[in-house]
């Protein structure tokens, strides 16, 4: 894992600063100056734009992926890389018409009819197109193993255009409107950005006629497109719904919570992007030695790593909390620990989602994708209702834990093989003991010191087994590596 653990330490870094820039404004400029009506809208505007966004690239990101180290010319491969380009251009055709027509329907679906967001049409469907076509370039330079700059467009170049606007809207400089407008601009330049570093890392020479297999490409864009738009309706209708069935603050108190816990995920979103082409590579050229190798080292790498961030955030969750001290937020304490959970399942089955979306098994992802949204409909619709923002929690981890079952599953019955290892277990059960370890020390002097003193114990607890129990050679390689050259 040679080239996943360089690329993927500047992957992390990028990820890290990201989330350092983003609690900023989640935990501290949204809550102390626009307020959390502001910080909910703007939320529920992201969302809205997120749940349109595959309709406009139509999977095409992935087809790239899946179907580039299978191209077996360099005309074939420009081929590719052009239709990925040019065919959601054809989709914008279709859809921005049908937009323009009915996007007060679109959107009162979307989030009730809430006057607010109805006021920003074109903020969103011009997020949706500058996101599909920046995850199509983001695609390309990972085919070409060129991730650490397109990750760091993706994590943190978003979140500091958000830090910016939020400074400049404190100090009274901007109003609302004047807000969406510079987020509009800061998508566009963004896409301007790895654009032209994507023609500068690899220009294809342009070709008139479509790829070699360009009906398997649309095929597998199709049901990618599917799937995708059911991954984004569940990623996001739980804030959508909070927005339609309760008050507006309570998008806000969810939105920072679920920003805590999708922090324990960050580890994984930096190897994915490294891991996704080796595992389409592995599989075209039938290397299922290889492809188990991938799924077991990046499942333990990543439940190691991601099971240490899940202590640090649920173990300091109220001195997180008492940083904020603002009225309300505190109440989505539990919502952390249950979607924080969930993401943690998620990342301890490793590449498996990577095996499954660039094998011919795919269709299977279409099926577990939709049969999930209807499930997270209906869930966060009657939980929602009877629990508030607690229940959109429940219904979250309930989704994920399906869905991923149904692919383990999968992968066990298909490929053989399965993510785990007696390891796994260790990891799981020192990660228990040292949570009740530390569970019971209370907040010191002030809460920043005591989630320092917290995390340091934390940390230095797990690195005992880690270490003794030699956990992992690529952990303790990337370990030395990071001290050589710090020391």
């Amino acid at each position: 894992m040679g080239v996943i653990a360089k690329q993927s330490i500047y992957n992390v870094i990028s990820i890290a600063l990201a989330f350092m820039i983003g609690a900023a404004n989640m935990l501290f400029l949204y809550p102390n100056f626009p307020g959390k009506d502001f910080q909910g809208l703007v939320v529920a505007l992201l969302a809205n734009s997120n749940l349109i966004q595959p309709f406009i690239s139509f999977g095409v990101q992935h087809t790239l992926i899946k179907f580039f180290s299978d191209a077996k010319t360099k005309e074939d491969q420009d081929r590719l890389l052009w239709f990925v380009i040019l065919f959601p251009l054809l989709i914008l055709v279709i859809i921005l018409p049908f937009y323009y027509v009915y996007y007060s329907d679109i959107l009162d679906f979307l989030s009730s009819n809430n006057g607010t967001v109805l006021r920003f049409p074109f903020m969103i469907i011009s997020i949706a197109i500058f996101t599909a076509y920046f995850e199509i370039f983001f695609s390309w330079l990972r085919v070409h193993f060129q991730s650490v700059f397109g990750n760091f467009l993706k994590e943190v170049y978003p979140r500091l255009l958000t830090f910016a606007l939020l400074l400049l809207f404190a100090f009274k400089i901007i109003d609302l409107n004047k807000f969406i407008n510079l987020l509009i601009w800061g998508y566009f330049i963004r896409l301007i950005i790895i654009s032209i570093y994507s023609f500068y890392v690899y220009f294809p020479s342009f070709q008139w006629k479509l790829p070699t297999a360009w009906k398997p490409m649309l095929r597998y864009s199709f049901l990618i497109f599917l799937s995708g738009a059911a991954a984004s309706f569940i990623l996001d209708i739980d804030k959508a719904m909070i927005y339609k069935l309760t008050a507006d603050e309570n998008v806000a108190f969810y939105a920072v919570a679920v920003y805590m816990a999708t922090v324990v995920e960050a580890p994984g979103r930096a190897m994915f992007q490294i891991t996704s082409p080796l595992v389409a590579k592995a599989i075209n050229e039938k290397d299922f030695n290889r492809l188990e190798v991938l799924l077991k080292k990046s499942s333990l790498n990543l439940l190691i790593i991601c099971g240490l961030v899940f202590m640090i955030i649920n173990l300091n969750l109220n001195d997180f909390y008492l940083i904020i001290n603002q009225e309300g937020y505190a109440s989505a304490s539990s919502v952390v620990i249950l979607v924080s959970i969930g993401k943690l399942f998620s990342m301890s089955m490793g590449c498996l989602n990577n095996i499954i979306s660039n094998s011919k098994y795919y269709v299977y992802i279409f099926w577990f994708s939709i049969s999930s949204a209807f499930l997270a409909v209906a869930l966060n619709f009657s939980f929602i209702q009877s629990n508030g923002i607690l229940g959109a929690a429940m219904a979250t981890l309930i989704v994920i834990v399906f869905i991923n079952f149904c692919k383990i599953i999968l992968v066990a019955v298909f490929f053989k093989i399965h993510p785990y290892s007696r390891k796994s277990l260790a990891v799981v059960f020192f990660m228990f003991i040292i949570y009740l370890l530390v569970y019971w020390i209370p907040t010191l002097i002030h809460p920043i010191f005591s989630i320092a003193s917290r995390t340091t114990l934390i940390i230095g607890l797990f690195s005992i087994p880690l270490f003794l129990l030699r956990w992992s050679s690529d952990l303790e390689s990337l370990f030395h590596e990071v001290k050589s050259r710090l020391f």
